[in-house]
């Protein structure tokens, strides 16, 4: 990544399944931030980034074993404010000469409340006033803190973590227990502002300098060669599209490959769309028999997302070769797919599942890649739209996953089934906009499940398949949790399915948070 016109401030990762809101937070701050794993952070990688500032985050680990992650010795010399949240306050207190315990006594998970011994550090302004004299925080940690490296004082106190709150003010070094990037800690974005303020960000990461900017990287990338975009129609593509071909006009060519996975009447509104509201180059790729052949008795769900994502760049490679001087491929992938992706051998993290745009590209695909929003998140790259001059039918569309409706077909993918599917996810998402409720959603869906149900309609038995009704709220697909239909909406909405539907006779509702699940299904 390259915004070296704004001050970046750098977050090691050590493992937390929470690093990512940590990004969030400050760039909500108009804060540029990247996430980089500790495996990757050397003193040379930290000097060519030049962060303005260095978070810690969390990690799963304990640094009492030996082998567990580190930072670099020398950033503490490095000459730039520090906070270290969780493993991270751990790693600090350790490499700096203070201690860490392990056992009875040490855990503390879940809500707690800090009480300040000294509130005068300027990391704490804005916090214990409410009347109270303490702070709700969200802990995760098996170890505490024991005793302070030199330099340190303790500002804050919780049952479990006597050192919950501590600081080096000379040398700008802070250091918290709990995790205030959460909305567990209803007051942690104010820490995360005081910290940026210490730090002297001037909070210039806006979407209107980020266009500008991409737009210029855009044309010195592509040059006078032809690139291609993956279409889909979701917000993701359609600003991908549109910031590339504000950067390079008639250069660009829309591909939109009509995979037989798509939502009803889904390739006709978008690429009628496209054609005839941006005036862009669009090409109908009708590929159905490509793809539900090759998927055609595959039901693991790693392998379905593996051909699809090889069959895209299968595609786009043919009709590429017939565009005269197409040296490029645009895709719309965004920060959590590169991070959700990312998996490190023998590192604190794990792959939660693959993404067609990030992973299986094959070494030689013959197009290079042009990825402008793979800095972004969701919610900036919406606001990215908006300043883009998209229309509001298009920003605030809910995501639609490149697999399409593959993944919500748990189990074999056959014609009939996809047929239901679409069939039942027009009714459920016809219910939300009638209820006026899509706006307030972040994604809804309708998966079908590979079992049948016995069931009784009219005087006859039927036995069908049954479906799931999904939808979460979020911020930016990190962490999502379900959202509160009515049963009256619930019951109406089943009834809809069932009796307009053929093929379906029992409805559930997926009350599952992200995490432990995931929003899709596969």
């Amino acid at each position: 990544m390259d915004s070296t016109s704004h001050d970046t401030l750098l977050i090691i990762d050590f493992g937390s399944q929470v690093t990512q809101l940590i990004a969030r937070r400050l760039r909500e701050l108009n804060v540029y931030c990247e996430i980089h794993p500790y495996q990757t952070v050397t003193m040379e990688h930290v000097r060519a980034i030049a962060p303005k500032a260095i978070v810690f985050s969390g990690g799963p680990d304990s640094v009492t074993r030996e082998g567990s992650p580190r930072a670099p010795q020398e950033i503490f010399e490095y000459g730039v404010p520090i906070l270290g949240i969780c493993y991270g306050q751990q790693v600090m207190m350790q490499q700096l000469g203070g201690r860490v315990v392990s056992g009875e006594g040490t855990a503390e998970f879940g809500r707690a409340y800090v009480q300040p011994s000294d509130a005068r550090l300027d990391l704490l302004q804005g916090w214990f006033l409410d009347g109270t004299g303490r702070e709700q925080v969200w802990m995760s940690h098996g170890d505490h803190v024991d005793a302070l490296a030199p330099g340190f004082e303790v500002f804050g106190t919780s049952p479990g973590a006597p050192f919950a709150i501590t600081a080096d003010p000379a040398r700008q070094f802070y250091a918290v227990q709990f995790h205030p990037e959460v909305h567990h800690t209803p007051n942690g974005a104010t820490l995360y502002e005081n910290f940026v303020r210490l730090a002297g960000f001037k909070g210039d990461w806006t979407m209107g300098a980020y266009r500008e900017e991409a737009v210029a990287r855009i044309r010195d990338q592509i040059g006078d060669s032809h690139v291609i975009c993956a279409l889909s129609g979701g917000v993701d593509s359609s600003v991908a599209a549109a910031l590339i071909h504000e950067a390079v006009g008639d250069q660009l060519t829309c591909v939109f490959v009509d995979h037989g996975l798509l939502r009803l009447n889904e390739a006709e509104e978008v690429v009628g769309m496209f054609r005839d509201h941006m005036n862009l180059q669009v090409i109908h790729a009708q590929e159905q028999e490509l793809f539900l052949g090759k998927l055609d008795g595959v039901s693991d769900p790693e392998t379905k997302r593996k051909i699809i994502g090889g069959l895209f760049i299968d595609v786009f490679q043919k009709y590429a070769d017939g565009i005269d001087g197409a040296e490029f491929l645009a895709q719309g992938t965004l920060y959590p797919d590169v991070i959700e992706s990312v998996s490190f051998s023998g590192g604190p993290s794990v792959t939660i599942k693959s993404h067609h745009n990030v992973g299986g590209l094959p070494e030689k695909m013959g197009l290079k890649l042009v990825e402008p929003l793979r800095e972004l998140f969701k919610d900036e790259v919406r606001a990215l739209g908006r300043e883009l001059g998209l229309p509001a039918s298009f920003i605030g569309r809910h995501p639609f996953p490149g697999p399409g409706l593959a993944i919500r077909c748990p189990g074999e993918i056959t014609r009939q089934k996809l047929d239901i599917l679409r069939k039942a996810d027009a009714v459920y998402i016809d219910q939300i906009r009638r209820h006026g409720l899509y706006d307030e959603i972040w994604q809804a869906f309708v998966a079908i499940l590979p079992v049948r149900t016995v069931g009784v309609m009219g005087d006859g038995r039927t036995y069908d398949y049954a479906c799931a009704l999904r939808a979460v709220t979020s911020v930016d697909g990190m962490t999502a949790d379900y959202y509160p239909f009515s049963h009256d909406f619930l019951g109406e909405t089943a009834t809809r399915i069932i009796n307009e539907v053929k093929g379906i006779n029992r409805v559930t509702y997926d009350i599952t948070s992200k995490p432990p699940g995931t929003i899709e299904w596969e």
